[in-house]
């Protein structure tokens, strides 16, 4: 007998923002033929199955994750040649927030809400009726899912609590409440899809690091393509202001590379001939040919999206141990509300709209969606947060340990910045320090380097007049800026390159040394032709 054939699918599913929604798809799919290996990633909306063909069509997949309510779009499996490991993750932006079938939820149901208050105010006589048509117009998308839930393996959802809460209360005679309930459901529903969204809005951040052309060089000419045609031993060009496109090594040029968005390094890093450059580092200065060592869908970048998806698909404990409780919370609720309904009239005869009333009372306030969303929204979030600031934590079991940290050692010094330079020191060989600085700040006025904007940010916190600057300044990728001042040429450098213009003195190298084991760094002022180190401020 032939082995069956079996076919892997990835689908992002629209609306799949909670733990609960993401147990209704699965125990939707569960019930298919040929349908197994099921996961499903609720920060991302991904979901993932493989299928037998002839048993189970994709659309069939399709139309009963869209009769549980969520909307399915195609994510299929590409060659790492086609395009990038990765997709961008589904955020709504505000402005489009109310197209959305959540969106619209909530307008109905407070446009109606709102129409039902209206009748009431000028007819009181129909308000009870205004109010139960409110309700139930509201309640049809609601009470929809519950029945397609019920129907495919997930019979006490919180859909289905809202349901019978609200029909409930409609027979009891409380309209009023059976609208405004089933409106601040929906408006729950659309904030839940509202976090989920920021959560998710970490990986589009990240994803954005990457411009979506290169420059490519082929046969002496420069032309734009996408990055993701981009090959190992292609050679791109990266003009100052550039990200690079992808991972690769310096063949030609000279220039400081900005890779903060990637490493966290807040100062610039020299790149020449034979250096190695990140995907989504910012060139600073100087034109660089770079030869490609690793594909859009293996670079820097697609690496650290590949392990945040990872990380926010994986549970951790308290998440684990909530999607377990939550299983036997919802029926054990309802069971609850049904005791309270008919315990005290049949055993103390008392009266039956009232406990009914309580009973109802109960299935609403027991809801488990913001317990069940809490954990996963909670870890998402935080690991979204995390990459955008640079830190990446391997899933939500590590960021529960880290919670419990209470001592930290760091072996880097400077590891603890907030990654913006300041002038601490102002060290005067000749001349004074004002003089100094404000010849500095002259040098490195309209400089993009966080050094010299520190510099320039010093002088003026200090209200000193600066130098007039002939002509524009001249950068020496990482070792100096150069600019003529009234009484000459100006450098603002580094010591490395200072000691290329004379030698050093014992006594000021004993000084360098020191400042920069504190974790300082040192620039020189050197003017004119004379001897570096007789003027030179250090931070």
């Amino acid at each position: 007998m032939a082995a069956e054939a079996a076919t892997q699918l990835k689908l992002r599913v629209e609306g799949m923002d909670c733990g609960a929604c993401a147990l209704k798809v699965e125990n939707g799919l569960k019930r298919l033929p040929g349908v197994s290996d099921i996961n499903v990633n609720v920060g991302l909306e991904r979901l993932s199955l493989v299928f037998n063909e002839d048993r189970t069509s994709r659309k069939a997949i399709e139309e009963r994750i869209r009769s549980l309510g969520y909307a399915p779009h195609s994510l299929d499996a590409q060659t790492s040649a086609d395009r990038p490991a990765f997709e961008a993750p589904s955020t709504v932006a505000d402005g489009a927030l109310w197209q959305t079938r959540k969106g619209q939820l909530v307008l109905g149901t407070g446009a109606v809400l709102i129409l039902a208050f209206i009748v009431a105010a000028v007819a009181p006589a129909l308000a009870e009726w205004a109010y139960v048509a409110a309700a139930l117009l509201g309640l049809v998308p609601i009470a929809r899912r519950a029945i397609a839930g019920a129907r495919n393996g997930t019979p006490f959802s919180i859909e289905t609590l809202m349901s019978v809460a609200a029909i409930g209360a409609i027979a009891i005679g409380e309209g009023a409440e059976a609208a405004v309930v089933v409106f601040l459901f929906a408006m729950g529903e659309l904030l839940e899809n509202v976090a989920a969204g920021r959560a998710r809005a970490g990986i589009e951040a990240l994803m954005n690091l990457v411009p979506r052309v290169a420059r490519l060089e082929q046969g002496g000419a420069v032309s734009e393509v996408p990055v993701e045609r981009l090959g190992i031993g292609d050679i791109v060009v990266v003009r100052p202001g550039d990200r690079v496109p992808s991972d690769g090594e310096v063949i030609d040029g000279m220039s400081e590379m900005d890779e903060a968005p990637v490493t966290g390094e807040s100062v610039p890093v020299l790149k020449e001939v034979g250096s190695s450059v990140y995907a989504g580092s910012i060139n600073a200065n100087g034109v660089l040919r770079v030869r490609i060592t690793r594909t859009a869908a293996d670079n820097t970048i697609a690496r650290i999206i590949h392990l945040v998806e990872e990380a926010q698909g994986s549970k951790a404990p308290t998440a684990r141990f909530i999607d377990r409780f939550s299983a036997y919370y919802t029926p054990a609720a309802m069971a609850v509300a049904a005791l309270i309904m008919v315990v005290p009239p049949l055993l103390f005869g008392a009266e039956w709209s009232t406990w009914i009333y309580r009973g109802l009372a109960t299935l609403l306030i027991a809801c488990p969606c913001a317990l069940v969303i809490s954990t996963p929204a909670a870890i998402a979030s935080g690991l979204a947060a995390g990459a955008r600031r640079g830190l990446l934590i391997k899933g939500g079991a590590a960021l529960e340990t880290l919670g419990k940290v209470r001592t930290v050692a760091f072996d880097k010094t400077g590891t603890l910045t907030i990654g913006c330079p300041k002038v601490t020191d102002v060290i005067a060989i000749e001349g004074d320090e004002a003089e100094i600085l404000a010849k500095a700040a002259a040098v490195e006025r309209g400089s993009s380097h966080p050094l010299g904007a520190a510099i320039v940010e010093a002088a003026e916190a200090r209200g000193l007049e600066l130098p007039k600057v002939f002509g524009g300044a001249m950068a020496i990728p990482g070792k100096a800026v150069t600019a003529r001042l009234r009484e000459g040429f100006v450098s603002v450098g580094s010591p490395r390159y200072a000691a290329e213009q004379g030698d050093v003195p014992e006594a000021i190298r004993g000084r360098l040394l020191s400042l920069e084991a504190e974790g300082k760094t040192a620039v020189v002022v050197m003017s004119g032709k004379r001897d570096p180190w007789r003027r030179r401020p250090a931070r």
